[in-house]
């Protein structure tokens, strides 16, 4: 008969083992390994997560279009113009342009205005504005409460320049504004558009700017 081994002396104890104690020893090594493979199956997870993260980022196709729906602002002027006593403001614009917003809306001062929302060829946003009897305060308004910096003469017309693109305090969308006014109307050109493109949309206005009446009467 082969003699029985003898047990296992522990370092930290100075004597063998006791049954209890290996058994206890076992099963927390088995708790820790339990424990390693589970955090490393979780960080194995997170990986795999992300990744297909990143290829769905990568994969899906993106439009960097106004997410808004385009609207035909000739059509909806032509509707809207029994409702002003003025020409409304029509801008003909090279195709490449759209509109997300065309409408009559009501001001500082009930002032009505005919309102377009145009988008630039290169994803830029100008709004026209058309004030009615505009004040003082409706102007102020259009602007931000910006001031004027200037003024410029496009297609025969006088505009007054509002350059706010190195403002440090907050103005909206008027990081650029043109102004001007004729018979009952006033006009404000505003947003982030570039100077190109504002001449662009002022010179299709030059016409309709011209054939404004002195006085308007709004209906109550």
């Amino acid at each position: 008969m082969s003699a029985q081994k003898a047990p296992r002396v522990v370092a930290e104890l100075g004597r063998p083992e006791t049954y209890e104690e290996t058994a206890a020893r076992k099963a927390e090594q088995s708790r820790k390994y339990r424990a390693n493979k589970t955090i490393n199956n979780l960080w194995l997870s997170l990986i795999v997560c992300v990744g297909v993260v990143i290829v769905i980022v990568l994969l899906v196709p993106r439009n960097d279009s106004s997410q808004l729906a385009s609207v035909d602002y000739r059509s909806v002027a032509t509707s809207a113009q029994a409702a002003l006593p003025v020409p409304l403001a029509v801008p003909d614009l090279p195709s490449n342009w759209s509109a997300n917003a065309a409408e009559i809306r009501t001001g500082i001062d009930k002032t009505p205005a005919w309102y377009i929302g145009l988008i630039t060829p290169v994803n830029t946003f100008l709004g026209l504005s058309q004030g009615v009897n505009g004040t003082d305060n409706w102007l102020a308004d259009q602007v931000h409460n910006t001031i004027a910096s200037g003024t410029t003469t496009i297609a025969g017309v006088q505009w007054t320049i509002y350059d706010n693109r190195t403002a440090t305090r907050d103005v909206g969308n008027v990081n650029y504004a043109l102004t001007t006014q004729s018979g009952a109307s006033t006009y404000v050109l505003f947003g982030n558009a570039s100077d190109g493109d504002f001449r662009t949309v002022a010179t299709a206005l030059a016409a309709n700017v011209e054939a404004q009446p002195a006085t308007a009467m709004v209906a109550k």
